[in-house]
């Protein structure tokens, strides 16, 4: 496969005057693929470094009087190239195919991340953007060069020379950490081998995917598609046991010591900035801005949920004890597997039997199908190269045809990969060009193909759904007048509402039925849905204590004093919230992927939450297939992308501020027999 790149010759010493928005998306380029070396992507990441430098000379040097037309306009696609530079590069380091083209996507990170930090810090260029008339500018400008002065003062521009250059450098330190943090936890890739009896349980395409070896042995890995369905449906207590004992020292200990330094640098850093610690400094920015809120929203989710997490505790407990007669406790490695016996013991719901009726090819096309149906648009095959074969390409044009976006799946594991899944928005639309529209990626790790090879449990259709949503937000909110408002730029404990309020589509009969179906080409039967949705809300209560462990932990981090032993204290501050308490061997913090680029911040999944519960009302009272009511979520929620903020938005489609209420009516329907 032949690799690409857009040349783009531009000397930093030539520009005399703002580039238009075009110039700036056309010095982004196009994709390299796995046919690329590392040189290629180095050359790369210098036209970048180049084109940011020749926009960093011309603000710094201030020539003529400030202005939103020339100094902001400047700023903005000066930024944009660095976002974009980090999601491509985020990119090479999550799905090229060797160590050496990932490592090379992960330098450019460093790289953009640490001029990044120096123009946060660069006094010139702050005296200039705050030396700009408002007189007579609109809306969004006034709100972008407000948001643009207060991220310069959060930085730290005010201090003197000193204190500059230490949060400079220690911005870069934490930039490398966070580069190596990650690399160790996608190539820490670890192996057990079982007896074929121990598999007991696991469904017939796993355990055909799964062969046995010359030695009469089978080797499972620790990626996701070996350790959810061996925790899920193995009958050996004691293979999942020492399976969960492998899986949660993933990167440990190599990223202690590398946790601990960077909580040391942050609370360095908070320091430095005047707050106590920093905690109180990632927050200012968010909807929640002090801890202390993030420590009610905490408390007052933990009651609400704990009632509903204590019976679905209890009832796994009496499932249990068919098994173990006698058990007074379910151990962590029990809870995955007593999940879908629970809920076939209490609601005749199997979710093997579901999940014959999900197989990828199906669910993705579904998923692309709802999308078209709900809000008028029309998707397609992009005709352009990729990175490895498995990568599928679309492009999404709305109802006048008019291409919005375009976006890449890479979908299923391999190698080396990154191990999760995520959405990777790359490059920003501008307006008026109709060929630089939004691009993105979905980094996944599904099973592949069809029936054989490809079925999927629900929950992954779930991800699934929940990572296009991500997608969607970054297409229809992905071109706006400022860069720095595209896309998912709202506030960060915000973004993950649309997708989470989106995952209701897959409980939806009329939804489902539109794609799930068995190798045989039946349709799922409406009895095993209704039997879902009556088992879908055992286990949430228990699943949200869960979440709200890990995000004590989050922000626990960030507000104390490093601890000695990271693995006690992460344990600890999480099993204040787990039904099933992790034992001693668990070293979560360091597959934690979350404690660096969500630092204290991991809330915003139960906040988001919260939100989308509220978001989902409209749809629920107006109807799910209503096309105005999905027409007003796009127009007023995802549209906009950053030129609001979140509470507004919110606003603009509730009619009236977010509360609890739905959330509390949601989860309390795992009270109900």
């Amino acid at each position: 496969m032949k690799s690409f790149v857009m040349s783009v010759a531009i000397a930093s010493t030539s520009l005399t005057a703002p580039a238009s928005a075009s110039e700036t998306r056309a010095i982004m380029g196009s994709i390299l693929t796995d046919a690329a070396d590392p040189a290629e992507i180095d050359a790369k990441c210098d036209s970048y470094m180049e084109a940011i430098a020749a926009r960093r000379a011309l603000l710094e040097r201030g020539e003529g009087q400030p202005s939103i037309e020339t100094t902001l306009a400047a700023y903005d696609q000066m930024k944009a190239l660095i976002n974009a530079g980090q999601g491509e590069f985020t990119l090479y380091q999550q799905v090229l195919g060797t160590p050496e083209l990932r490592d090379a996507g992960a330098a450019c990170q460093v790289r953009l991340s640490t001029v990044d930090s120096e123009l946060n810090l660069s006094r010139p260029i702050y005296d200039r953007l705050s030396a700009i008339p408002t007189e007579g500018a609109d809306d969004q400008a006034r709100f972008m060069l407000y948001e643009v002065l207060d991220q310069y003062r959060r930085a730290g521009v005010a201090l003197d020379d000193a204190g500059r250059a230490r949060a400079q450098a220690i911005n870069e330190e934490l930039s490398q950490i966070s580069t190596e943090f990650a690399r160790n936890i996608a190539e820490d890739q670890r192996e057990i081998t079982v007896r074929p009896e121990e598999l007991e349980g696991l469904p017939a395409d796993f355990l055909a995917a799964h062969p046995t070896g010359e030695d009469g042995l089978i080797t499972l890995t620790t990626a996701y598609p070996d350790y959810r369905p061996v925790m899920r449906y193995a009958n050996s207590d004691e293979l999942r046991r020492r399976f969960s004992e492998v899986y949660a020292q993933r990167a440990y200990p190599q990223n202690d010591p590398l946790l601990k330094r960077m909580f040391t640098l942050r609370q360095e850093l908070a320091e430095l900035l005047g707050r106590p610690n920093y905690a109180a400094l990632v927050l200012e920015d968010k909807m929640l801005d002090t801890p202390e809120k993030v420590e009610t929203l905490i408390a007052d989710m933990a009651a609400i949920a704990r009632p509903v997490a204590e019976r679905d505790y209890a009832r796994n407990l009496e499932v249990l004890q068919q098994y173990r007669p006698g058990a007074t406790e379910i151990r962590y490695w029990e809870s995955g597997w007593l999940a879908p016996k629970a809920q076939e013991y209490f609601y005749s719901y199997d979710p093997q039997e579901a999940r014959q009726y999900f197989t990828y090819d199906l669910v993705r096309d579904g998923v692309l199908k709802l999308t078209e149906d709900l809000f008028g648009v029309t998707i397609s095959h992009w005709d352009t190269p990729v990175w490895h074969e498995d990568v599928e390409t679309y492009e999404m044009a709305d109802a006048d045809g008019t291409v919005i976006g375009r976006f890449y799946f890479d979908n299923h594991p391999r190698p080396g990969k990154y191990t999760h899944a995520n959405m990777i928005p790359i490059y920003p639309g501008v307006p008026g060009e109709a060929d630089e529209v939004p691009v993105g990626a979905l980094v996944q790790n599904l099973p592949k193909g069809m029936h054989e090879t490809g079925l999927m449990e629900h929950g992954d259709v779930t991800t699934l759904l929940h990572e296009f949503g991500h997608m969607l937000h970054g297409m229809f909110g992905g071109t706006q007048q400022w860069f720095g408002h595209a896309g998912i730029s709202t506030e960060w404990d915000f973004v993950e509402a649309p997708s989470q309020m989106l995952e209701n589509w897959v409980y939806d009969y009329d939804t489902l039925a539109t794609f799930a179906r068995n190798a045989q080409g039946e349709t799922i039967p409406r009895e095993l849905v209704d039997k879902m949705n009556a088992a879908r809300y055992f286990d949430q209560g228990a699943g949200d204590m869960g979440q709200l462990g890990y995000t004590n932990v989050s922000l626990q981090f960030h507000m104390r004093p490093v601890p000695e032993d990271l693995g006690a204290a992460t344990r600890g501050w999480a099993n204040e919230y787990l039904m099933a308490p992790m034992p001693d061997y668990v070293q979560f913090q360091d597959a934690f992927s979350h404690l660096d680029g969500y630092s204290a911040i991991y809330y915003t999944y139960r906040w988001s939450k919260v939100i989308a519960d509220d978001l989902f009302t409209r749809f629920t009272a107006e109807g799910l297939r209503n096309p105005q009511t999905a027409a007003d979520y796009r127009r007023a929620v995802l549209a906009p992308g950053g030129t609001k903020p979140a509470s507004e938005l919110l606003r603009d489609f509730l009619g009236r501020d977010v509360s609890l209420d739905a959330y509390r009516e949601e989860l309390e329907k795992g009270l109900v027999d």
